[in-house]
């Protein structure tokens, strides 16, 4: 087994989940990546802009939702890369619908998506933590982490119960020595889907209207580094004109 340490992310997104990638690549550990299967391709392309720069990264296809397969993802990284130092788990699960519409199926897979797979990333992740006697679990939270809107019930309650889960994650596993946060990320993201969809974001670019991906990875990085005599459990992040 290599020696590298790693930083493992679960919603390696082409945006948030890829910068916070390559933040913690800049700092020396061994990036693994997880997307879907599906997405391996776009995962790939995400891992080798690291590479080109000299750092360390894998590409792994992972339904995160399977508990057999991220059992089988942690104990592949533990035995095959080295210590996972940092486990970020990054999966939006956002979508919106009126009450009425929200089905049975998208309510399930919302939760499946945005908490049950969370719960696996901790579940799994936590043993190897706690024999060390060291580590770091960031969960990625929203807006709705602390306030559910009209149209978002489903994704609202997943965030809901991710914070809840890291909030118990955090008091359990803190006085052995594994430092648990979560992250409100509340605002708009400078990501595909918004300069696909936003014709403004150019002028919200240029006035810092918008939180930029690299700036939210930042944060994860300095989480990290924190002495433990001085821990965060929740920072939430948002542009300098948003309304909270």
């Amino acid at each position: 087994m290599s020696a590298d340490k790693v930083c493992l992310v679960i919603g390696a997104g082409g945006d948030t989940g890829s910068a916070i990638a390559r933040a913690f690549a800049a700092e020396g550990l061994h990036a693994i990546l997880v997307r879907r299967p599906r997405n391996i391709e776009k995962t790939e392309a995400s891992a080798e802009i690291i590479r080109q720069v000299g750092g360390k990264a894998t590409a792994i296809g992972c339904d995160a939702r399977d508990p057999d397969a991220v059992k089988a993802l942690v104990e592949e990284i533990e035995s095959d890369i080295g210590p996972i130092d940092v486990a970020v788990f990054n999966i939006g699960a956002n979508v919106k619908f009126s009450i009425a519409d929200t089905t049975p199926r998208i309510f399930r897979k919302v939760w499946e998506m945005g908490t049950y797979a969370g719960f696996l990333m901790a579940h799994n992740v936590a043993p190897f933590m706690e024999a060390r006697g060291k580590g770091t679990m960031i969960f990625t939270g929203a807006t709705a982490s602390m306030r559910g809107a009209s149209g978002f019930s489903a994704f609202a309650s997943a965030k809901h119960g991710l914070r809840a889960l890291a909030q118990s994650c955090a008091r359990e596993l803190g006085p052995k020595n594994i430092h648990v946060a979560h992250v409100i990320v509340d605002g708009m993201i400078d990501s595909v889907f918004i300069r696909e969809n936003v014709p403004t974001v150019d002028q919200m670019r240029d006035e810092d209207a918008i939180l930029s991906p690299d700036h939210i990875a930042q944060n994860y990085v300095h989480l990290y580094r924190q002495p433990r005599n001085a821990w965060t459990f929740e920072i939430d992040l948002r542009p300098y004109k948003e309304t909270w």
